[in-house]
């Protein structure tokens, strides 16, 4: 969430600053003034202890790694609800923490990949903007994007399908519908995605623009993706996710990679 990096932010610079400011003029002042180290004041002391600390969770949550709760089944079965991913944050290049200004190219996201984003919002008062959102990218920048009865398309090309076989899938109010789960390959990543055996309502072609993703979710009937709110700009990605750390009802699940 934005609020903590900005908090994180805002502590680290404070108590860097006061933590400088000590070394260059408050020691000297002090001493000059013939007060001993325990005349120390408090917020000096709180700043010398905790700004290593805070610098050092910043850096790493903003340009290596970070970690995301996934509270929906959007991305069932790949992702379980309650799994805590790992974020790789330097996959698609360094950003600056709060504002997420790419400021060191690395990579690009390739099909296939789940990525952790900034959601756009469907209107410019969508309440849900700005959270954090998880996807597989499928359509990168002037790919052409078929969605028809379950099958997926890429540039007029279906996609693999094989080990098919029946499920069954919460819809509205709790209610299980009957589905199907298969293996589906993307370029050259296999996964299994899950839809439901009738259902055409989110089906359409869509072309992507440049500087944009099209993200779908793996429960592809259970998903608020790129299909109802459009493409996913470049700019709100986050990092690509690749392992479950921790999921505290499911403990078989930890360490399983995210592919």
């Amino acid at each position: 969430m934005r609020w903590f990096e900005l908090v994180m932010v805002i502590l680290t610079l404070l108590t860097g600053l006061i933590w400088l400011a000590d070394r260059l003029w408050l020691k000297k002042r002090r001493e000059a003034a013939g007060l001993l180290a325990e005349d120390e004041p408090w917020y000096v002391d709180y700043s010398r202890a905790f700004f290593p600390i805070l610098l050092v969770i910043l850096l790493l949550r903003s340009f290596i790694i970070d970690h995301f709760r996934v509270p929906t089944g959007s991305m069932i079965p790949t992702i379980q609800i309650g799994d805590f991913i790992v974020v790789n944050k330097f996959a698609y290049g360094l950003r600056l923490p709060v504002t997420h200004t790419k400021i060191i190219p690395m990579g690009e996201p390739r099909r296939g990949d789940v990525v952790v984003f900034t959601y756009p919002g469907m209107s410019a008062d969508d309440p849900d903007a700005g959270i954090d959102f998880v996807k597989r990218v499928v359509g990168l920048p002037g790919d052409t994007v078929r969605y028809e009865r379950g099958v997926l398309s890429i540039n007029g090309e279906p996609l693999h399908y094989q080990n098919a076989q029946p499920v069954r899938i919460s819809g509205d109010m709790g209610m299980e519908l009957p589905g199907i789960r298969v293996q589906e390959t993307l370029d050259q990543t296999s996964y299994y995605i899950q839809h439901l055996e009738y259902n055409g309502m989110a089906d359409g072609e869509f072309v992507v623009p440049a500087g944009h993703y099209f993200v779908m979710g793996d429960n592809r009937d259970n998903s608020l993706d790129s299909r109802f709110w459009g493409f996913l700009p470049e700019a709100n990605l986050r990092g690509k996710a690749f392992l479950v750390w921790m999921n505290f009802k499911d403990f078989s699940r930890v360490g399983e990679k995210v592919q």
